[in-house]
């Protein structure tokens, strides 16, 4: 079974980390009231997510005093320069599962600065980091990837979060590194949000092996027209603040994985997505949406209310991405494609799927055959079925945009240009560069949407040579 390490970066990450671990549990059919019983099957992926060090027979846990009883501890790492937020899980109600080995923090914070978190605090802590992350690597038996939580528009989670990725992909250059990462675009409330905004995506870029964006503005939509109703159970959830918003981020993360997690009759592992989805090594921003968005938070398990082709159509619309763009729209062209299917979903329907997206979207003279699939047995949580669409689209280019156009409106002013100066070991060209770094990824997913066929002449035949 695949195992991953989630690293949780910044207020934003943890809180995010704070939703992702109660569903994880409920995907499970394990609860806090000590009555749900789980489905073995499914309990033998607990080891995605969870070291189990002393394990029962047949891998059957009833409750979380069953996990807590045979030492199952989250594998995860919680980073932030403030204490209150990694605290929470220290005190929570599901304190018990996670390691307190794993807890990095200080005071106080990053100022809103990436420079701060990337070049004060990341030197500071590199070692205590490292050695962190080395104690839970040690612990994994089959080591399938980093799956890094964080935000773009503070000071931690950017800065702290970049160094991070820098650091695993020096000293673990094999393992795959995944990055979840909130742009709080609509919601800016830090003046120097596009600069770190745009140099945590400059270290992204070269040090990420897929980056799967989240806006704020494209979640509020999502909020706003669909109703959203995602609540925990109050004796499970630790936080409360954009919980619906979070829970969105953890359902996307969740279908991202289940591939890795359970069974299916078309079986998809995350190490499949860089090979098929990222045809250079820039075009690594991946666009993601799926449906039902809206889960029930109690009760039993219930149906989809809408047919399974509307299903399909809905997680791969503008309305269910998860940053504002439209993959399948008159201006995208698509370098890649992936539909993961859980629950009740049959190969046939897949290709049908498949030939839907064909008839409409555009590709490159390579990738429109190239559409994988995977069909995941385990539905989400109450949950009969659910879509799920992951797309490398030339439509990313609108979304580097935005954010380049939101950096030059501070950069071509230099405003608040000196609280980045004044951190040792900043770089005086690193404007300059930051902004040609997104100027080139600009450039690059253009020149996909011109690219047109190469067409080479046949060889002349024999016989013509002859005469």
């Amino acid at each position: 079974m695949s195992e991953f390490i989630v690293i949780q970066v910044g207020q934003c990450g943890n809180q995010i980390g704070s939703a992702l671990w109660p569903l994880i549990l409920q995907e499970y059919n394990l609860g806090s009231d000590n009555t749900n019983k789980g489905n073995n099957e499914v309990q033998k992926s607990l080891s995605s997510f969870f070291n189990i060090k002393s394990q029962k027979s047949q891998h059957s846990y009833q409750s979380l005093g069953d996990l807590y009883e045979n030492n199952v501890k989250a594998r995860v790492i919680c980073i932030d320069m403030e204490e209150s937020v990694v605290n929470r899980f220290r005190l929570g109600t599901l304190k018990n599962i996670f390691d307190k080995k794993s807890f990095i923090t200080n005071y106080p914070g990053s100022g809103n600065n990436w420079a701060e978190g990337f070049w004060e605090h990341g030197a500071k802590f590199k070692n205590k980091i490292l050695n962190v992350i080395q104690y839970v690597v040690e612990q994994c038996d089959s080591l399938h990837g980093f799956l890094v939580l964080f935000s773009t528009g503070g000071g931690t989670g950017s800065g702290l979060g970049s160094y991070i990725l820098n650091l695993l992909a020096d000293y673990y250059p094999k393992v795959e590194r995944f990055v979840s990462c909130v742009y709080p675009t609509g919601t800016e409330d830090v003046i120097t949000c596009p600069y770190n905004m745009c140099f945590a995506t400059q270290e992204m870029i070269s040090h990420a092996t897929c980056v799967f964006p989240v806006e704020n503005r494209a979640l509020l939509d999502i909020q706003a027209r669909q109703g959203i109703n995602i609540n925990f159970d109050s004796n499970i959830s630790m936080f409360r603040p954009f919980e619906d918003l979070n829970s969105i981020i953890v359902n996307m993360l969740l279908h991202l994985t289940s591939g890795s997690r359970f069974p299916g009759s078309l079986n998809f592992d995350m190490n499949e997505l860089n090979t098929n989805m990222v045809p250079f090594p820039k075009l690594k921003f991946l666009s993601t949406g799926f449906s039902p968005i809206t889960y029930s938070s109690r009760g039993s398990r219930q149906s989809c209310k809408q047919p399974k082709t509307e299903n399909f159509l809905s997680a791969c619309s503008k309305n269910n991405q998860l940053i504002k763009l439209d993959p399948l729209g008159p201006k995208s062209v698509l370098l890649g494609t992936t539909l993961i299917g859980r629950g009740d979903y049959t190969i046939t329907d897949m290709r049908q799927y498949v030939d839907k997206i064909q008839s409409k979207a555009k590709f490159t003279n390579w990738s429109k055959k190239a559409v994988k699939v995977g069909l995941c047995s385990v539905p989400p949580y109450k949950t009969d079925i659910s879509m799920f669409s992951v797309f490398n689209t030339s439509a990313m280019s609108t979304f580097f945009e935005y954010i380049h156009k939101q950096f030059s409106v501070l950069y071509n002013k230099k405003a608040h240009i000196h609280h980045y100066m004044n951190i040792q070991g900043f770089p005086l060209d690193s404007f300059d560069e930051c902004q040609s770094t997104l100027m080139d990824i600009i450039e690059l997913y253009r020149e996909m949407e011109d690219a047109k066929p190469v067409n080479i002449p046949r060889l002349p035949s024999l016989k013509q040579d002859f005469n």
